[in-house]
């Protein structure tokens, strides 16, 4: 029977298939469904009696699980590198009752955005309108004081919208405005920020006759974070939880399906090995292969029920009581016959 957890490291097989494990001085591999796992003190992933949990790694941002499972590490108290701002984008309206004035309808709006070192900067657009019907120039640029030399660059175009409200130019096919920023003033890499008009097919912006105003930001860079906390989600995925709200898949578990596991043999601690008549085991990711899944926040527990089992052995304590006191009764008749013969 399967049972939530608290442990953020417990796990629980559901249907077929063992955790592969390896033991720690021999090396030697074997098999299990015991799911209560913590870390040791070398970073590695055991389970409860010490024996190594096997499965792939992040390996610079790739999970491979196409190459040999290995020792799982969890990754403990890690700093985990910024990312720079390569792209943004906003979700927004611009007022179409604005005119060109004077002073002409005009609206601001600024996205937050990390550069190699982790810092962040505050790319600000602002959109002026222009004399044109349905049309809005735009200026995208950053504080002259996040450069070295001033003053920073700028990137201006014009926006069009038809007689709906839907953007019309820039098109889809057009490239999209690109900020280049050289020389930053803290000395990290140069930065270039593509801003995405579009969602997909989908155009960002609109013009209809309501408030200019945001619905949402995005982009696509991190501070560095600290590792706030490791768990093992559903399917064996460990997932690590950073500070800036990043959470990274650092490790998959592995799983061995055995065609014969009655054919196993137990080892103790609730380790299985493979005997001489046993299926070569077949390891590969949970959820596939006919491989059974791994329930993330669970632990597998006996299958037996207790109060059936308690029940099941009072009445056959009472049988035994009944039994012992015909035997009982017989040897007394069978006494007091032996006696009357006398």
């Amino acid at each position: 029977a399967i049972q939530a957890s608290s442990g953020p490291l417990d796990v629980a097989i559901q249907g077929d298939g063992f955790l592969v494990v390896r033991e720690p001085v021999s090396g030697s591999q074997l098999y299990t469904r015991g799911g209560n796992l913590q870390v040791n003190k070398q970073g590695q992933l055991v389970t409860a009696t010490g024996f190594r949990v096997q499965g792939w790694n992040e390996v610079n941002g790739v999970l491979d699980v196409t190459q040999p499972p290995t020792d799982v590490l969890v990754p403990v108290g890690s700093l985990r590198a910024p990312v720079a701002t390569t792209r943004i984008a906003a979700e927004l309206n611009l007022d179409a009752s604005a005119t060109d004035g004077p002073p002409p309808g005009t609206f601001s709006t600024s996205i937050e955005i990390f550069d190699s070192l982790g810092q962040s900067h505050v790319v600000s657009v602002r959109f002026e309108k222009t004399a044109n019907p349905g049309e809005w120039g735009y200026t995208m640029t950053l504080p002259d004081a996040d450069v070295a030399t001033p003053p920073a660059p700028t990137v201006t175009g014009l926006i069009e919208f038809d007689t709906d409200g839907r953007m019309v130019s820039p098109v889809l096919t057009d490239d999209p405005p690109v900020l280049e920023v050289e020389e930053l003033a803290n000395g990290a890499t140069d930065l270039t920020i593509r801003w995405d008009l579009f969602s997909g097919p989908t155009p960002l912006l609109t013009q209809y006759s309501q408030p200019s105003a945001v619905a949402s930001n995005e982009q696509d860079g991190f501070p560095a974070a600290q590792l706030i906390r490791v768990g093992i989600g559903d399917g064996g995925r460990i997932l690590a939880q950073y500070s800036n709200g990043q959470q990274v898949a650092v490790g998959q578990l592995a799983m061995a399906s055995v065609r014969n596991p009655e054919s196993m043999i137990a080892v103790g601690n609730n380790n299985y090995q493979l005997s001489a008549r046993s299926a070569l085991p077949a390891i590969g990711v949970p959820g596939t292969g006919g491989r059974g899944q791994i329930l993330g926040g669970s632990v597998e527990f006996s299958t037996v029920d207790i109060a059936r089992e308690f029940t099941n052995l009072i009445v056959l304590q009472r049988g035994y009581q009944a039994n012992a006191r015909v035997v009982s009764t017989v040897d007394e008749i069978s006494q007091e016959t032996i006696n009357l013969k006398r």
